[in-house]
């Protein structure tokens, strides 16, 4: 553990069936009346959009759409007209990472000018950005309380991390199981591993604290222990509203601890070939979670246990190593494909990719120091 940790979040959580309900007064007491929707387009008409345009029917609304699944700064560029064309007070966001990204990109750029490439890296900007109430509509990224924002930059062909803990998190989050209950099976797959990656790599970092190991651990038990019935039954509320719980607590404690080398491989390879995000990340994780084990046994042993498996009289490495069967048979009972090679990625992005990984430096936070030749061949691993 780092000498002196900080630990917290300003999102104020808002969880439970019906909490969807909430936005209009939330919107009242901040004293708001023109509001920017910005919707995930394949989110029109469905239900949890209508009751949320129902909500907001009192004030002055406009609705903006153009998010990619990759989010791209275009984006940004777009919803910033959009949000100054309207004048908005504040933004509500319905919708994944992708959208709840862009809707974090749009509130800096608003308040603090220029473009989002402007505030890459870490507190980049110093003004607050327009308040955001965010609904995610999948049980995974988290980015509704995360102090960070990924942004394609489309000139150079970069993800661009744009990190900020006291300004980046929506100050309201509203996890609502009906939010969770329409997504696509492989959104719902690639989300919710992604949400478990999330917790893992908080729990193993180096700036690990007893505050983030508390949460971490239990967003494991929460995640791993219904993402299989959240997947079957997307209307299963109560699997639902512990999977977006589990996904925001993982998420909350990253802003502390950082993640590790999955996401720093999944954001590396991300620039150079295009794929869904949790996918990549599925895709990865027993590879690189085998190699920081042996850094850390005792705490993948902690992981096999918050996974429900007995590991009892058994030493760290050996129930170590039953949590590492344990994440392959998750991907496995979810459909993953067998590795990056399946999933149509081609072998020579690996060094290109490798080369950023070593550039942007998340051994500051994983556990096991990796050099660019380690993270090529955990790239090979994975095909």
């Amino acid at each position: 553990m780092a000498d002196i940790s900080v630990f917290g979040i300003p999102t104020r959580v808002h969880f439970g069936v019906g909490a969807r309900g909430r936005i209009p007064q939330i919107v009242a007491e901040g004293g708001y009346r023109r509001i920017l929707l910005i919707c995930d387009p394949g989110l029109l008409g469905t239900e949890i959009f209508e009751a949320i345009t129902l909500g907001l029917a009192d004030f002055e609304t406009s609705v903006f759409t153009g998010i990619d699944p990759e989010p791209k700064d275009r984006n940004v560029v777009a919803g910033l007209a959009a949000c100054q064309d309207l004048g908005a007070q504040a933004i509500v966001v319905l919708g994944g990472g992708s959208a709840i990204d862009v809707a974090k990109a749009v509130a800096i750029v608003t308040t603090n000018g220029g473009v989002i490439a402007d505030y890459e890296g870490d507190r980049k900007f110093g003004i607050a950005p327009l308040p955001i109430i965010a609904v995610p509509t999948t049980a995974g990224t988290g980015s509704e309380v995360s102090g960070a924002a990924v942004i394609t930059d489309t000139m150079r062909n970069v993800k661009m991390a744009i990190r900020h803990p006291l300004h980046a998190p929506a100050p309201h989050a509203i996890l609502d199981p009906l939010a969770v209950s329409t997504t696509p099976r492989k959104v719902g797959v690639y989300s919710g591993i992604d949400a478990f990656a999330h917790a893992l790599e908080s729990y193993v970092s180096k700036l690990a604290n007893p505050f983030s190991d508390a949460i971490n651990r239990h967003a494991m038990r929460l995640i791993s222990g219904n993402i299989r019935a959240y997947i079957d039954n997307p209307r299963d509320e109560g699997a639902a509203l512990n999977m977006l719980c589990g996904s925001a607590m993982g998420a909350a404690s990253f802003g502390a601890t950082g993640t590790g080398n999955i996401h720093c491989m999944a954001m590396s390879l991300g620039s150079f070939h295009a794929m869904p995000h949790g996918l990549c990340i599925a895709l990865l994780l027993p590879h690189v979670a085998e190699f920081n084990m042996q850094t850390v046994p005792h705490k993948f042993a902690d992981v096999a246990r918050d996974m429900g498996l007995d590991v009892g009289g058994l030493s760290d490495i050996d129930a170590a190593t039953c949590g590492l069967d344990a994440m392959r048979r998750m991907n496995n009972d979810l459909g993953i494909p067998s590795g990056l090679a399946e999933a149509g990625v081609p072998p020579e992005v690996l060094g290109r990719a490798a080369d950023r990984c070593f550039q942007i430096d998340y051994n500051r936070w994983n556990p096991r120091f990796t050099t660019r030749d380690e993270y090529f061949e955990l790239f090979e691993r994975a095909m």
